[in-house]
């Protein structure tokens, strides 16, 4: 159940809501057609978290124009992924945004306060690997969490991962971050007492097959409690890490 469904039932119980004010929240259009796009004004009220738009593919008018309604519905963080600086410069100059280039996402409206249960943790194998873990950063922040960011310390060179013991054992969910052989989340997952989240990324040599050998690796870790993602998909990481960080 998300936090502004029972906020709104126990408003009913306490006598602060009537019935009536809450039937007709529930009752509130579930989308909006807009032609393009269908924007689920309902999301945040079954799943917790509010709709996110994905960037590639929509030319910024799109973007523009689903923003709008979902500003109009009382959304006021609105998160976008997968944007291009050039198309974030357009959306600016109708819906302003912040936009973080790693990440190439952009974000409409203030963040939110961390009010997640504890702290998410996310781990990367190596430099190249951080486009992707700024995505799963950006992502776990605007759904509220606290994020500690530690990069560059992939098996390579192990001494690295171990010198920040204290925060893998302190986070309440970790997301590591791994191309070439993926390697990396099978050691954090042998040290952590929390769920893994792995992402294998694109990044590596001819074998690598852009991502899906670390993908295998992953799939085939022999530590427990590591789930993996698709490849490159820093979204889903932070969102899933999120859910788990709420819980």
């Amino acid at each position: 159940m998300s936090e502004d469904m029972r906020k709104l039932l126990e408003g009913v119980r306490d006598g602060s809501v009537s019935v009536e004010e809450a039937a007709l929240k529930l009752k509130l259009q579930p989308f909006e057609d807009i032609g393009y796009a269908k924007v689920d004004l309902h999301r945040k009220v079954r799943q917790g978290a509010a709709e996110v738009i994905y960037g590639a593919g929509k030319t910024p008018e799109q973007i523009i124009g689903i923003a709008e309604v979902m500003r109009r519905n009382g959304q006021g963080t609105i998160l976008i992924t997968r944007l291009s600086e050039e198309a974030a410069k357009a959306v600016d100059e109708k819906c302003p945004l912040t936009y973080y280039k790693e990440a190439r996402c952009g974000v409409a409206g203030e963040m939110p306060e961390a009010d997640g249960k504890g702290k998410i943790v996310i781990a990367t194998g190596g430099t190249s690997d951080i486009p992707v873990a700024e995505e799963a950063a950006v992502t776990a922040e605007v759904l509220g969490n606290e994020v500690t960011r530690l990069y560059d310390v992939g098996v390579a060179g192990l001494h690295r991962t171990l010198a920040h013991l204290d925060d893998i054992m302190s986070a309440s969910v970790i997301i590591v971050i791994a191309g070439m052989e993926g390697a990396l989340s099978s050691v954090i997952g042998g040290l952590a007492d929390c769920p893994v989240v792995a992402v294998p990324t694109s990044v590596g040599y001819g074998a690598s097959f852009g991502g899906l050998s670390a993908l295998l690796s992953m799939l085939n870790s022999c530590a427990s409690g590591v789930a993996v993602v698709n490849i490159d998909n820093g979204f889903g990481a932070g969102y899933f890490a999120s859910m788990i960080n709420h819980r």
